[in-house]
């Protein structure tokens, strides 16, 4: 096996793995939330995986949650060890993905820039 490809592999197991964990969180911080795992990135020696979380909610929550994830990732990273057979389970960073709310903010750009254009056609004819 290509050593690409289980890193690939290892990291969609974290994902699949930390949302699981998340669903099954009794941590009032996390139950009810809708938060998204989006991708896990390890590290080249194995020993560090960045975890991107995105989150419904304002700029001060979203910034709250991921604080407080990174102090519980113990949980996180136990979980993982029960669940994933890999020799040394690497340290957990999450981290906020600002990536799908970058998308959401340029789809509703383009959206606002076609009803303008819209109304501008409809006026003109």
């Amino acid at each position: 096996m290509k050593p690409d490809y289980r890193k690939a592999m290892i990291e969609s197991e974290i994902v699949k793995l930390v949302m699981e964990a998340i669903r099954q969180a009794k941590d009032p911080k996390i139950a009810g939330k809708l938060i998204t795992v989006s991708r896990a990135e390890l590290s080249k020696d194995k020993r560090y995986v960045d975890v991107y979380i995105s989150v419904v909610g304002d700029e001060n929550e979203r910034k709250n949650l991921v604080e407080h994830m990174n102090k519980i990732k113990g949980y996180f990273r136990s979980y993982i060890a029960q669940n994933l057979d890999i020799y040394a389970v690497p340290d957990i960073r999450f981290k906020e993905d600002k990536g799908i709310e970058a998308s959401v903010r340029v789809h509703s750009l383009l959206e606002k820039l076609k009803e303008d254009k819209k109304g501008e056609r409809n006026s003109a004819g």
